[in-house]
């Protein structure tokens, strides 16, 4: 293996941790909406991970940051300004806006830190400026250009970080336990494999997934009494 692709791999792992500060751990990512709701068991989890990723997270975040990649690799300013303006337009709820912005803006300032870049520095800026919204994918797409990884590589890398986060909500959730959340983890590699290969191919004006009940869970979660998590 190349240096280069040894350093790609570790950037990929690096950010993609879940010990990486980057706020995903105060999501649920709806799933806490499912669980307030009952709407979801011990035994569902896996699925509703899958059809999340296949009907929301594929072509909504993982199609703007495949978006976004390559307008960086270009330079190509005004369109990663036009992703991020569209995929913040596309989240119906207030609750999901908001936690993708905290997200975005927290990952833009640290990875700012900890790799810097043209990337990360441009869009730094615009976002400071209040031209871009600052979501989370496109922000994420910033760190990987940057950092030299390929634009499927970012995506599928990005689409396993909201499956481990996922998955660590249903465990705080105790809707699994340790060993199985390994379990499905592993058994969504192939969901995410097909997923980041459909956003990579999507044109950025279809961007925009169909998950009505996710978005319903969401509303309902954003005027919930007692919430565990931001989403």
């Amino acid at each position: 293996m190349a240096n280069s692709d040894v350093r790609q791999l570790l950037s990929s792992l690096q950010f993609s941790d879940s010990a990486f500060p980057s706020g995903f751990y105060t999501m649920s990512h709806g799933l806490e909406g499912y669980a307030q709701a009952r709407l979801v068991e011990r035994g569902d989890v896996q699925e509703l991970l899958a059809e999340l990723l296949t009907h929301s997270v594929g072509p909504g975040d993982a199609t703007a940051l495949a978006a976004a990649h390559r307008a960086a690799l270009a330079a190509d300013w005004g369109l990663v300004q036009e992703v991020d303006q569209r995929l913040f337009a596309s989240k119906l709820n207030a609750e999901m806006r908001r936690a993708s912005v905290r997200s975005g803006h927290q990952l833009t300032d640290l990875a700012g830190e900890v790799i810097g870049g043209p990337a990360l520095a441009e869009y730094g800026r615009r976002v400071t400026a209040g031209t871009t919204p600052g979501c989370q994918p496109v922000a994420t797409a910033m760190v990987y250009a940057d950092s030299g990884v390929e634009t499927e590589q970012a995506v599928a890398s990005d689409l396993f970080a909201f499956a481990v986060s996922f998955v660590g909500a249903a465990l705080r959730l105790r809707l699994t336990d340790h060993r199985h959340a390994q379990v499905m983890l592993h058994g969504t590699g192939a969901v995410i494999e097909q997923v980041a290969a459909d956003a990579v191919a999507r044109d950025l004006a279809d961007l925009g997934g169909c998950a009505p009940v996710a978005d319903i869970m969401s509303a309902q979660h954003e005027r919930a009494e007692a919430r565990l998590f931001a989403s």
